[in-house]
């Protein structure tokens, strides 16, 4: 079972091999840099050495990627979107370094300049990206989102538009949050809901391009349009959401991750973990 959580890398990339290991990890999910600072660290290659042979080691993989923060590819103001190319190149090129196949990424908000327009600028910037890191391997996964504020990536439609116009559709995939779909308006409670819900996703995006799923809870209601990720069971979605996850066939062979709250101990995603395992029904 492809399960874990978001792990720290203080210390080094390799160090949130050791913590996911520690807790029961079989697939993490990083930031390669500080996802609060533009700039990037340089990534020594001892470091890069050691993060190869823990993932070897431990036997945690696939390692996901999550970009940082402060990028925005559908930005209306040139210089932010600029910054937000050259970082994100650079996520892409420490992927590459690190053999990650999936990078985890929002796909931006337009600031008030539309829908329409705010999506023109993201497939351009990433037409850009694709144009400048040919022969890369990492898979670009645009995560949902719950549609708080100006962002893009509420809808099935939105993922399906990107993916549709840019050059090259093979090096992109999806994430699916669960919180934030949820957020958006997608029902998974029950299996109605849920077989709706994902009949949907793979009629408007495909399920061949569902690279990684983002486990959270949610703190708010349904269609709320407010990202505030909950604990497995004591959010609005319900254990039962989770176990619909945990027992798809087609979801086996997928990165389950967490993204719920926690502190350094990281007994909270222990927990989690635990919720999440016992909800597998033994065939």
């Amino acid at each position: 079972m492809l399960l874990g959580a978001h792990m720290s890398i203080a210390g080094g990339v390799d160090k949130s091999i050791e913590r996911g290991y520690s807790i029961g990890c079989s697939s993490i999910q990083i930031f390669t840099k500080s996802n609060n600072q533009w700039k990037a660290k340089e990534l020594k290659d001892d470091e890069i050495l050691r993060f190869k042979q823990n993932r070897v080691k431990y036997h945690i993989n696939p390692i996901v990627a999550h970009d940082s923060y402060l990028i925005n590819l559908a930005a209306n103001r040139k210089e932010v979107l600029k910054k937000s190319i050259e970082s994100f190149f650079i996520e892409m090129e420490r992927c590459e370094l690190l053999n990650i196949p999936y990078l985890v990424m929002h796909p931006g908000a337009h600031l008030g300049a539309g829908e329409d327009e705010g999506m023109k600028v993201l497939i351009d910037s990433f037409n850009q990206l694709l144009e400048r890191s040919k022969g890369f391997k990492v898979i670009i996964c645009l995560e949902t989102t719950a549609g708080q504020g100006t962002n893009l990536g509420y809808r099935f439609e939105h993922i399906a538009r990107i993916i549709d116009s840019v050059m090259d559709k093979n090096r992109f995939g999806c994430c699916y949050d669960t919180a934030h779909t949820f957020a958006a308006g997608y029902d998974i409670r029950d299996e109605k809901a849920y077989n709706k819900t994902m009949k949907e996703f793979d009629e408007v995006i495909g399920m061949e391009k569902l690279k990684v799923i983002h486990l959270n809870d949610s703190k708010k209601e349904l269609g709320s349009k407010i990202d505030r990720h909950e604990h497995i069971g004591k959010g609005f979605l319900g254990l039962e959401a989770f176990r619909f996850i945990m027992n798809d066939e087609r979801f086996v062979n997928i990165p389950k991750i967490l993204e719920t709250p926690k502190g350094p101990d990281m007994k909270e995603d222990i927990e989690n973990l635990a919720v999440l395992k016992s909800l597998v029904e033994k065939s």
